[in-house]
């Protein structure tokens, strides 16, 4: 049976958010808050996780999961990011885009697409998120609730409880929080491409 942790979405409590940082570290399957929405997460690690999101959302091998960073720091750590990469998303983070990049050598391929061993990062303007990277001490590994018959993306905690319960380990509870899905923005390639015209204005074609 799932666990429910209820945090503060403004002043988050640390002995909640290492609670939920434990299950991470675990490597059980959390529902987390983010600044567009609600999302699942687990630690980079975590191949049961991983393979539970895949068999949940039916996913094709090799689907493009998203780092979720605590700063662009991080993001370069994981990724490789050029000069006109590091510019754009240093104008837009934190905030509600999902920025392909080339993935580095420190990413598990199994978390990667497989011709361009690419990955998506994201930092996210949500303060309980926020906190649970920097306890992690890495980024959190996410994928949206996007499930083969049932968009679940705005849905509040309840009705995800309600859905998911069967299916994941801790559900932390940080109230309504976004319900607009991120802007996905290419950059593996220039011209950049928006793969998906979400909350996040694109202010720069």
């Amino acid at each position: 049976m799932s666990r429910r942790i209820s945090i503060h979405p403004v002043s988050p409590q640390q002995r909640l958010i290492d609670q939920a940082v434990a299950a991470l570290r675990a490597g059980e399957l959390v529902v987390y808050p983010t600044d567009s929405g609600y999302a699942l997460g687990f630690a980079m690690d975590a191949r049961g996780a991983l393979d539970r999101v895949v068999r949940l959302r039916q996913l094709k091998p090799r689907h493009n999961f998203t780092l979720a960073c605590r700063d662009l720091k991080q993001i370069g750590h994981y990724a490789r990011v050029d000069d006109a990469a590091f510019r754009l998303m240093r104008a837009h983070i934190p905030g509600a885009y999902t920025f392909i990049l080339p993935a580095s050598p420190v990413v598990p391929k199994r978390v990667t697409t497989e011709k361009r061993h690419s990955i998506g990062v994201r930092v996210p303007d949500n303060k309980v998120a926020q906190a649970l990277i920097e306890t992690l001490g890495e980024p959190i590994l996410s994928s949206s609730l996007l499930l083969p018959h049932e968009d679940l993306h705005g849905l509040e905690i309840d009705e995800l409880v309600d859905v998911l319960d069967p299916h994941v380990d801790v559900f932390i509870d940080a109230g309504p929080c976004g319900v607009d899905p991120t802007t996905v923005v290419s950059m593996i390639d220039q011209p950049y491409e928006v793969l998906r015209y979400g909350s996040g204005p694109v202010d720069w074609e």
